[in-house]
């Protein structure tokens, strides 16, 4: 056993190097501000109090709004396309399923361009439609899976003693099917939201930068602007979203 926890002593490492000093740094800057040095910080709240700035405000509105229409059409398509997949053997299953993951396999910034080439001729380039195709896209495979998941844990002798006791085909898919599958949607939505609210590859390039989403903010702080203070505390904010939908998550999907 004492062999086994020598094993995990690179992995701690590498998280504390990694993981646990950045967002060391990241909350340090959130609270102080520019040009301090180790032996003279000054900390101050007034890189949270620039989010009551109009500016900010719609670009949290804006990616928010797109982040929940990405999310309502990825969970409709998403859902029809896990229901599908579980239709089938489980070999068939699980090929479909590769199918549906193998995009992923590819650099996004390649597949982001592959829809650039297919829009643009089209003239449909930096548009909200083309920053939304590119969005759901990306994201789909992380709402098909988390689902199909679900369904293919799911009794199957609770769909049947559903027809046995004389339910319909939609009372069975609402008050069964729908309902088992519950702990893969939330997944599924939790994880299509944040990553849309946080990309900024897809806006800066579909979007043809006019489309300043929250990612596209903290980007801009961080290798434009130079405000690494304001960045940070907008990364510390979205991280505590991102904290308290997971513990939400938890709570709502307790098997884990």
């Amino acid at each position: 056993m004492n062999y086994f926890k020598k094993l995990v002593r690179p992995y701690i490492i590498w998280s504390a190097v990694f993981i646990a000093v950045p967002l060391l740094m990241i909350f340090l800057y959130a609270f102080t501000q520019s040009g301090n040095s180790l032996l003279n910080i000054q900390f101050t709240f007034d890189n949270f109090i620039k989010f009551a700035d109009e500016v900010y405000v719609d670009v949290f509105v804006e990616s928010f709004k797109l982040g929940l229409l990405t999310v309502i059409i990825c969970l409709f398509v998403g859902y029809t396309l896990a229901y599908m997949i579980s239709r089938f053997s489980e070999k068939t299953q699980s090929f479909l399923i590769l199918l549906v993951t193998i995009p992923m396999w590819i650099n996004m910034i390649i597949r982001i361009y592959a829809w650039k080439s297919i829009l643009e001729p089209m003239g449909l380039m930096y548009t909200d439609f083309a920053v939304m195709v590119g969005q759901i896209c990306e994201f789909l495979p992380f709402m098909v899976i988390p689902i199909h998941t679900s369904l293919s844990k799911m009794d199957k002798s609770l769909i049947e003693a559903s027809y046995d006791l004389g339910a319909t085909h939609i009372q069975t898919f609402t008050k069964v099917v729908f309902k088992l599958s519950i702990p893969g949607v939330i997944n599924g939505i939790i994880m299509v939201f944040l990553l849309s609210v946080s990309t900024f590859m897809i806006p800066q390039i579909l979007g043809g930068g006019q489309y300043i989403l929250i990612g596209n903010l903290i980007e801009k702080q961080f290798i434009e602007g130079g405000d690494w203070n304001f960045g940070s505390a907008v990364s510390l904010l979205l991280a505590v979203i991102i904290l308290l939908l997971i513990h939400w998550m938890k709570k709502v999907d307790k098997e884990g």
